[in-house]
C-alpha cells in the first residue's frame, strides 16, 4: 500500500466505492487522513461497511464544509456530460477534486529513497489502443530482464494498492482519459502516447476534449522521456509540441509504418521488423514476425513503444528481443487460443469497436472472422476497406443482420450464437487460415462484459481442440 501524504489529521471524502475507491480509502486512512466514503448503490455501500468503513452522504447541504478534498473513482463524470452532484456540491464549495492517481503522484516519493542506490521510476501509458498491451509488455520485459518492477492502474492493481518502492523498481502504469484528465499530480519519468481514435467522446465533450485528457500526462509535470506514437496528427502535433528540434532526442517517434530516419531517437516497424534509429544511424533491429505473442501491424506498434521505452530505462536491444519472444499477450487480445490441421484460433474478443476491429483484420493474411454483438452507431461500414482478407463472416449476435446488410461482396452466415459459429468456422477453415473473433460490437446482448464473451469463445474452441 502507499499511504497518502499531505492530508494527516483532514478529512478526505470518497466517492465511488469500486475497487480503486477502496483502495484509495486504505491508503487515506494508512496516512492518517479521516476517509468519508459514499456511492449511489447501497451494495457497494454495505460493502465498504462490511469492512469497517464509515459512510458518509454526500449528497447532503453542507456536506463539505470541513473537507480537505474529494477523490472520485475514474468511472464517475466530473464535467461531460454532467458533473455528478456530489462533484458539483464539492466544486461549488471550492473544494479540490482528486482520483488515485493524483494521490499516488503526491505520496509515491518517500525520503526512504534516500537510501537508494538507483531511484524508483514510473512509466505512464496512455492512448486509445493497445495501451493496455504496451503496459503489459513493459513490465514483462523488465521482469524478464532481472529488474524489480510493479504494474497497476487501469490495468490489474489500483495505484494505491502497490507495495512501497524498492531500489531501482520501475512502476508501469496504464492510465486512461478518465485518469489522466481529473489527476492533479502527474509526473512520470517516462510517458507514452500510443495512438487516438475517437472513443469517450460524451465524458469529453468532444475529440478536442478527449485528446486534451490524454495530453495533460505530458503537460502537467514534464516526463524526462516522452515515447509518441506519430501514426495519426494529434501524435505528431503532441511530438512536435514537446521537442525543440527534430535531433531533440528527449521525444522518441514511433510508428508501424513509416520510416523515422532524421530524429534524434525514432523506434519504427516495417514489413515485420522494428528498427532503432539515433542521430541518422540504425542501432538495433528486430524480427516481430518471429514473435508469436505480438501479430500484427497494431501489436508492432505496441512493441515499438515497449521497446522504446525499455531503452530509456537502460535496457540493452538483445535483453527486450528476449522478452519479446516470450511475451504471450494479454487475454482476449489477439490471444492465440490453439491451432488445429493448421488453423489457428484466435480470440480478440476487445475488438469492441471498428477500429480495433481493423487491426485485428489486418493482422493475419486468411480469416474466418467472427463478429457482431450489440452494434456501436455506424455498424461496420467502415471496415469495409480491410475485408480483403475475410474468407468468410460467421454473424453473431443481436447486431447479426445489420452487420450482414454492410458485408458487400464477402461472403458471410448468420449463425447468431458463438456455438454455432464456432462449429462453422472450425468445420469450413483451411489450413493456413485464422478462426478470428474480433467482433467490432459490444457485448451487453448476450453477455455481461467482453471477458465473457472471449472466455465464451475460448471454451468451445478448446472444446473441439
Amino acid at each position: 500500500m502507499i499511504p497518502v501524504r499531505g492530508l494527516e489529521g483532514r478529512k478526505v471524502a470518497v466517492l465511488g466505492l469500486g475497487r480503486s475507491g477502496l483502495a484509495t480509502a486504505r491508503a487515506l486512512q494508512a496516512g492518517g487522513a479521516e476517509p468519508l466514503l459514499w456511492d449511489d448503490s447501497p451494495e457497494a455501500r454495505a460493502n465498504a461497511e462490511g469492512q469497517g468503513f464509515a459512510v458518509t452522504d454526500l449528497t447532503r447541504e453542507r456536506t463539505f464544509e470541513d473537507v480537505a478534498l474529494l477523490a472520485t473513482s475514474p468511472g464517475i463524470p466530473h464535467l461531460y456530460p454532467a458533473p455528478n452532484p456530489v462533484i458539483g456540491r464539492a466544486m461549488a464549495a471550492g473544494v479540490p477534486v482528486d482520483n488515485d492517481i493524483g494521490l499516488f503522484f503526491r505520496s509515491f516519493a518517500t525520503r526512504d529513497w534516500d537510501a537508494f542506490d538507483q531511484m524508483p521510476r514510473v512509466v505512464c501509458v496512455t492512448g486509445s489502443n493497445g495501451k493496455s498491451t504496451t503496459t503489459a509488455l513493459i513490465h514483462h520485459i523488465l521482469a524478464e530482464s532481472g529488474r524489480p518492477t510493479q504494474m497497476a492502474g487501469n490495468i490489474g492493481r489500483g495505484v494505491l494498492d502497490l507495495d512501497p518502492a524498492r531500489d531501482g523498481e520501475v512502476v508501469v502504469l496504464e492510465l486512461s482519459s478518465y485518469q489522466t484528465d481529473l489527476a492533479r499530480a502527474l509526473t512520470p519519468d517516462v510517458a507514452v502516447f500510443t495512438n487516438l481514435s475517437p472513443d469517450h467522446l460524451d465524458r469529453h465533450g468532444g475529440m478536442g476534449g478527449y485528446f486534451a485528457a490524454k495530453r495533460r500526462l505530458f503537460a502537467e509535470g514534464g516526463p524526462d522521456r516522452a515515447v509518441i506514437g506519430v501514426d495519426e496528427p494529434e501524435g505528431l502535433y503532441l511530438a512536435g509540441q514537446l521537442s525543440v528540434a527534430p535531433e531533440d532526442d528527449r521525444v522518441i517517434r514511433i510508428s508501424a509504418g513509416q520510416k523515422l530516419e532524421r530524429f534524434g531517437w525514432a523506434v519504427f516497424a516495417r514489413k515485420g521488423f522494428l528498427a532503432e534509429w539515433r542521430k541518422g544511424r540504425q542501432m538495433a533491429s528486430i524480427d516481430l514476425r518471429a514473435m508469436p505473442g505480438l501479430p500484427g501491424a497494431h501489436n508492432h506498434q505496441n512493441a515499438c513503444a515497449a521497446y522504446a521505452a525499455c531503452r530509456t530505462l537502460g535496457l540493452a536491444p538483445r535483453q527486450i528481443e528476449e522478452a519479446l519472444g516470450s511475451f504471450k499477450g494479454l487475454p482476449h487480445r489477439s490471444q492465440l487460443v490453439g491451432e488445429r490441421n493448421g488453423v489457428r484460433f484466435v480470440n480478440d474478443s476487445k475488438a469492441t469497436n471498428v477500429d480495433s476491429a481493423a487491426k485485428a483484420l489486418q493482422a493475419f493474411p486468411r480469416i474466418r472472422w467472427i463478429a457482431g454483438g450489440l452494434g456501436k452507431d455506424g455498424g461496420i461500414a467502415a471496415l469495409r476497406p480491410h475485408l480483403d482478407a475475410v474468407v468468410k463472416a460467421y454473424l453473431i449476435g443481436h447486431s447479426a443482420r445489420d452487420f450482414a446488410l454492410q458485408m458487400g461482396a464477402t461472403d458471410h452466415e448468420i449463425c447468431e450464437t458463438m456455438d454455432r459459429a464456432v462449429v462453422r468456422a472450425a468445420e469450413e477453415a483451411q489450413p493456413g487460415e485464422v478462426v478470428l473473433l474480433a467482433p467490432a460490437a459490444a457485448s451487453f446482448d448476450q453477455y455481461p462484459n467482453f471477458e465473457k464473451r472471449g472466455e465464451d469463445f475460448m471454451e468451445r474452441v478448446k472444446a473441439l481442440l
